[in-house]
This record gives C-alpha cells, sequence and structure tokens, in this order.
C-alpha cells in the first residue's frame, strides 16, 4: 500500500493489535453467525474493494506524477495535496460525529501545538516514506514499481534486530533471500530493457526503510494521542503540510506550478482530488479486509494484487517483458508470500504454547 498509509498502516496496526475502528463494522455480538454463503460474499466484496482501491490508487498517481499529456514536474506538491485532503477528511468526519452512526464513535480534533512537537519525529520519518515512494513511481514504471520497493520485509528483519534485539527464524530467512534475489535480477532486467532508472531504485529502496521506520514509530507516538489512530493520523498530515512548504520553496516546484499551464483546469483538481480520496480510502478497506478475513489473509490478498497490478500496468501500458523479468517478479510475489506464511505458522505455534510469556506472544505477532 503506498502513499499508504498513516491512515493506511495505522488503521492497519489497530485492526491486527485488536483496537476498536469507529469507521469498522463490529465484530461478533453473541448473535447467529451468519449464513456461510453470505460471508463469503461480504469477504469477496471487501477483497475487490481492497483491490480496487490500491491499484486505482497506484495508476491515479502515476498519472499525477508522470503523465505525457499532464507535464506536471512537482511531486512534493502531489503529495503535500494529498496530505493536506486527508488531514481536511479527518476533520470533516470529526465535525460529523454529532450526526450519528456511522460517526459517532470518532473524537473530537483539535490542534494542540504540544502534541504536535511530539508527532513531529514520526511526521518526518511519514515525510521521507510518502515522498520516496510517489518518487519512486514518477521514476519507474508501475509494473515495475512492486519490484521497486520490495525490500520492507528484509527491513522489517533488520530493523527489528537492531532496534529491538528479535531474532529471525531460518526459513524466514530464507524467503528475505528470495525477495532480493527477485529485487536485484529485477534491477539487471530493468537495465538489460533500458528502462532502468537508478533514481527510482533508490527512491524504491528509501520507501521500503521508511515503510519500516514508519510502522516503528507509530508504536512510539500512538500514547502521545491516547492511541487514537485517527488523531495520529490528523497530526501526522497536517505536520507534513506544514513541513512540505519550505522543500517545495527549495525545490522551486512553486515556480513550477505558477508556470502549469493546467493550474485553471478542473478536470486536473478533479483528478489531484480523486487521488487524495483513493489515498485516504485505502487505510479504510484495509482495516476492513483485516476485520472479515484475518492479518496472513490479508497479507496473502496483498501479494496476489501487486501480482494483478503487475499484469494489469504491462497490459495497459503495453509493454513487452523477458522471461527473466517476469522471473523476478515471481521471485519476490514468492518471497512476500513464503515469509507471510511462516511467520503466520510461528505466530499460531507461539500462541498455542501455554508456556510462552504474553509478552513473547506480542512480539511475535507485531
Amino acid at each position: 500500500m503506498s502513499r499508504a498509509q498513516l491512515t493506511r498502516t495505522g488503521i492497519l496496526r489497530m485492526a491486527l493489535g485488536g483496537g476498536a475502528d469507529p469507521l469498522l463494522p463490529a465484530e461478533g455480538g453473541g448473535g447467529r453467525r451468519a449464513p456461510f454463503l453470505l460471508r463469503a460474499l461480504r469477504i469477496a466484496v471487501v477483497v475487490c474493494l481492497y483491490w480496487f482501491t490500491s491499484i486505482a490508487m497506484v495508476f491515479l498517481n502515476k498519472y499525477l506524477l508522470d503523465s505525457p499529456s499532464l507535464r506536471l514536474d512537482a511531486p512534493l506538491f502531489v503529495t503535500f495535496f494529498q496530505c493536506a485532503l486527508t488531514a481536511a477528511l479527518c476533520l470533516g468526519l470529526s465535525l460529523g460525529a454529532a450526526c450519528g452512526p456511522p460517526c459517532s464513535g470518532l473524537p473530537a480534533l483539535r490542534l494542540d501545538p504540544k502534541v504536535s512537537r511530539s508527532v513531529l519525529p514520526l511526521s518526518a520519518v511519514f515525510i521521507g516514506m510518502v515522498t520516496s515512494n510517489n518518487l519512486c513511481l514518477k521514476h519507474v514504471g508501475v509494473a515495475f514499481y512492486n519490484v521497486g520497493r520490495s525490500l520492507t520485509t528484509v527491513f522489517n528483519v533488520l530493523l527489528s534486530y537492531l532496534l529491538l534485539k528479535q531474532t529471525t527464524s531460518l526459513y524466514a530467512l530464507l524467503a528475505c533471500g528470495v525477495i532480493i534475489g527477485g529485487f536485484w535480477l529485477g534491477v539487471d532486467q530493468e537495465g538489460a530493457e533500458g528502462t532502468l532508472s537508478w533514481t527510482g531504485i533508490f527512491f524504491g529502496i528509501l520507501a521500503s526503510l521508511c515503510v519500516s521506520l514508519n510502522a516503528i514509530y507509530t508504536k512510539k507516538v500512538l500514547p502521545v494521542v491516547d492511541g487514537s489512530i485517527w488523531r495520529l493520523t490528523f497530526y501526522n498530515n497536517v505536520n507534513a503540510c506544514v513541513l512540505f512548504f519550505p522543500l517545495m520553496v527549495l525545490l522551486g516546484e512553486f515556480r513550477t506550478l505558477y508556470h502549469f499551464d493546467k493550474l485553471g483546469s478542473p478536470s486536473f483538481w478533479g483528478m489531484m482530488t480523486l487521488g487524495g480520496v483513493f489515498g485516504f480510502a485505502i487505510g479504510y478497506v484495509t482495516g476492513l479486509q483485516i476485520k472479515f478475513t484475518s492479518p496472513l489473509t490479508h497479507n496473502v490478498s496483498g501479494t496476489a494484487k501487486a501480482c494483478a497490478q503487475t499484469v494489469l500496468a504491462v497490459i495497459y501500458f503495453e509493454e513487452t517483458k523477458s522471461f527473466l523479468w517476469w522471473t523476478s517478479n515471481l521471485m519476490v510475489l514468492g518471497g512476500s508470500f513464503a515469509y507471510t506464511w511462516v511467520k503466520g505458522l510461528e505466530m499460531r505455534k507461539v500462541q498455542e504454547d501455554p508456556n510462552v510469556k504474553s509478552g513473547e506472544r506480542n512480539e511475535t505477532g507485531v
């Protein structure tokens, strides 16, 4: 999931941690379970909604960042606008809390400078994450985008060891090795086809690192906002908007916007708004998919979605790829699936072992 991701990873972490999301339907209730066919249909609709939102967001961002017809060289402005829209949507949903369901459970939002300063370290990582994601997408094709930023799992393992002193099993490390092998094979094949962008590769690696750091900092900062993902999302995006201004000035993006011939075009602003709405919505549908399935199923669905996204991109942009190029994608997807499966089995084994302390269970789950 792409700029995906404080709203996106935030709700994901809430779902994984078992916290209640006021926008998601409640489960359980002690009542009778829905018929199997109805549950299966509901799961299928939720998974399709997740796939559609995620894939549409990537294609929309690619258009805004690198479309020959648009010719807008202002990636920070695109990211800034999406952050501003996310903050506005959070505030709007909060103001609508008085209207009753489904917004009645949302917390009231107000800007507290002290809390904003406490969230600032996470906001710096968040800016690095969303900016590097978008810059990677700007410089590489949609078909290669998944491979270009596929090292998130590897950085998760590395940072878990360096920062949390958590070790990883041999099978999980082997899966990471497959991902790294697929990444380097993909880079080699992009070079062989003459479409390699080292700038895109650099930002893809940076995006993978920032996604991992974002998860760690999110966990550290959540107590500052009383564990509220929505407050954290609001503060994070407000901080990001403020921090983006000097960056846009330094890179001359305001000058670029001044000379942009479509700045007054309703269709341009419509696409910008649609991209921001999809970016905000991905967090909700991510949490929805986890609610109706499981974290393991969500990761498997995400891997399958990445495969479908790659195939759609190759067809849409009428590209021809070599056998080894497809092999690199399969290695990345296969390694990601294998890692998810191994960690799922390990987590289940730990949870079923009565001799394991609760703290260790939580670490394994995370």
